[in-house]
């Protein structure tokens, strides 16, 4: 991957002058190599990734929790099924249903017509998860996009589902289904998005559950909660706070790091 250091808001009165980590895959590259590496698509085309702190289930390990049964019982017989987006009947009526979602799950504007559209037109959209009562022919409660490239991963993205049915914690038991689904299809991550504020903890209801960290997955939730819960008074790393997590220190940190970046002596 080629790496670009997108310039952001800095304060030199804490010597603090950040950069946004873009990735752009070349062409020995697959999606999945960068999702492995801590990026996410930040181009529906998925020409461009960030660096962020995402989070995967590792399948391999996945064990479902008697909180995990607990969430697919109080769902009914919720199954799914993996359509391929070229396959799937995107109707007037799903749209605006999607759109609705939207504008009440994620807040006014954040979603807008134009914004899906251009989502659902990208090669980061590449299969549909479709959560249905039972198999075959039960009703439809809930979709979920995905990139999907198996056998290495999966990328559940976006989810929509009737917000009316709250009892049966219905996005929580798709979520759930689909590691379910990720599992038995033999996947070896299904990646869940960030992680940035407390609200996201709902997707941590998975063990293990890793995140990227900055230079390595990490499985140790007190971090997380930390990361959650703490802003630093310059760079994460050098908050002596945050320093108790790194085993081994900063070298250690530096060793763990998957980035190598070999530069020339002509400059």
């Amino acid at each position: 991957m080629k790496l670009v250091f997108s310039e952001a808001l800095a304060d030199p009165s804490r010597y603090v002058y950040p950069y946004a980590v873009w990735a752009f895959p070349e062409p020995t590259e697959t999606p999945a190599d960068l999702f492995a590496a801590g990026f996410l698509p930040s181009a529906p085309d998925l020409s461009r990734f960030y660096l962020g702190r995402q989070l995967r289930v590792p399948l391999a390990e996945w064990r479902a929790s008697s909180e995990n049964r607990r969430v697919l019982r109080k769902a009914g017989n919720l199954q799914c099924e993996l359509v391929p987006w070229d396959r799937f009947e995107l109707t007037p009526e799903r749209r605006a249903a999607w759109l609705a979602f939207a504008e009440s799950r994620f807040g006014s504007g954040v979603m807008p017509a134009a914004r899906l559209d251009r989502l659902l037109a990208g090669r980061v959209i590449s299969h549909v998860l479709v959560f249905r009562e039972g198999r075959g022919d039960g009703p439809e409660r809930g979709v979920a996009l995905l990139y999907f490239e198996p056998p290495r991963m999966a990328y559940y993205y976006y989810a929509f589902y009737d917000l009316a049915d709250v009892g049966s914690h219905l996005g929580m038991a798709m979520m759930t289904q689909a590691v379910v689904w990720a599992q038995e299809s033999g996947l070896g991550h299904l990646h869940l998005g960030t992680c940035y504020a407390e609200k996201a903890l709902y997707k941590t209801q998975f063990e293990p559950m890793e995140f990227f960290n900055g230079y390595r997955w990490s499985r140790n939730r007190d971090e997380l909660r930390h990361l959650l819960r703490t802003q630093p008074e310059t760079h994460r790393l050098e908050s002596p706070e945050y320093q108790a997590f790194l085993d081994g220190g900063l070298a250690a940190a530096a060793a763990a790091s998957p980035f190598r970046v070999p530069l020339s002596a002509s400059g």
